[in-house]
């Protein structure tokens, strides 16, 4: 089975599905099998409640400032389970909560997910990627088509009530006009926007 949780540098990661509504170009998961100490992410089924949290105690946190949910999939695709883990791991240590998610959420699930994720998050951090619709389109291939580029600007609004550090970012395989753009409606959210190296 694949790893649940891995460690890529000094930070630690839960990867709890493969399922994802996007087929974005730049995926890292194109790249190969695994990423830092996982040799795999590639589930060959979905993980049980049970068995990230089995995962979870098998496991030393203690050393670790912060633990990401971010693996080969999209956290949100699991949200029963993201929600019990991420409830279970802040009953037992005292270490931030962050998940990285496509903004897609609320699609995924035919509801509002911001305060469910909410009580237990310290922080999301939102693949804005485009600047619009039509290019977030091209870039990210959603199955949701272009209202997928609202829905994320959405959620993000809405995250902004119930988790304390809400964050955009992109990958620089668009122009540099589009990333500026793209820091001008940050902006105009007042959402921090981080522009990531793409990493072959």
């Amino acid at each position: 089975m694949a790893d649940i949780i891995y460690t890529y540098g000094d930070k630690v990661y839960m990867n709890i599905t493969n399922r994802c509504p996007c087929r974005c170009s730049f995926c890292i998961r194109s790249n190969g099998e695994g990423l830092g100490s996982a040799e795999t992410l590639w589930h060959e089924r979905e993980p049980s409640a049970e068995e990230i949290i089995a995962a979870i105690d098998g496991f030393d946190l203690s050393g670790f400032q912060e633990i990401a949910f971010c693996g080969y999939g999209e956290p949100l695709c699991a949200l029963d389970n993201l929600v019990k883990a991420g409830n279970y791991i802040k009953s037992k240590y005292d270490i931030q909560i962050r998940i990285n998610t496509n903004g897609l959420g609320d699609l995924i699930n035919n509801k509002s997910c911001a305060k469910i994720i909410g009580g237990f998050t310290d922080t999301v951090s939102i693949s804005l990627n485009a600047p619009n619709p039509q290019r977030y389109v091209e870039l990210s291939r959603p199955s949701f088509g272009e209202k997928s580029f609202d829905a994320i600007i959405e959620f993000a609004k809405e995250c902004k009530k119930f988790i304390r550090t809400v964050r955009f970012s992109l990958v620089n395989v668009i122009s540099e006009q589009e990333i500026e753009e793209c820091r001008k409606l940050a902006r105009d959210l007042d959402i921090p926007l981080r522009v990531r190296e793409y990493t072959k």
